[in-house]
């Protein structure tokens, strides 16, 4: 019996993992559970285009989301919705990582990625 009647309306979902070294954002798609797109401060060329070998403060995490935003364009999944709930993100990462978080989501919205983002009951955003 397969499973896959019920196909979660999310397709796409963006993953953070923000470590004390490295920002690393994932794309999702749920259908498959494969990560279809992604982009990392850990990656040599960014790692070099950043200011002295910073991979890991709020600048590293919106390159990390412009790479991404273009690495979704050239995959044709620019103006699919990708989702990603900010008060999950945020209360995951832990206070002191909300401006890599917001960075993030920021440099994708610029880009033109059709993100949406899922506040559920944990009312309004914090502040970017």
């Amino acid at each position: 019996m397969s499973r896959l009647p019920s196909l979660p309306a999310k397709r796409y979902v963006l993953r953070l993992f923000i470590s004390l070294k490295f920002v690393t954002a994932n794309v999702v798609d749920r259908r498959s559970g494969r990560v279809v797109v992604t982009a990392s401060s850990v990656e040599k060329a960014l790692k070099k285009a950043l200011e002295c070998g910073r991979t890991c403060n709020s600048k590293a995490a919106a390159a990390v989301g412009e790479v991404l935003a273009v690495r979704l364009k050239v995959d044709g999944l620019s103006q699919e919705p990708i989702y990603a709930d900010a008060a999950k993100e945020v209360e995951k990462k832990g206070f002191k990582n909300r401006t890599k978080v917001w960075a993030i989501f920021n440099a994708l919205r610029s880009h033109g990625v059709n993100l949406h983002l899922d506040q559920d009951d944990h009312g309004p955003p914090p502040c970017p």
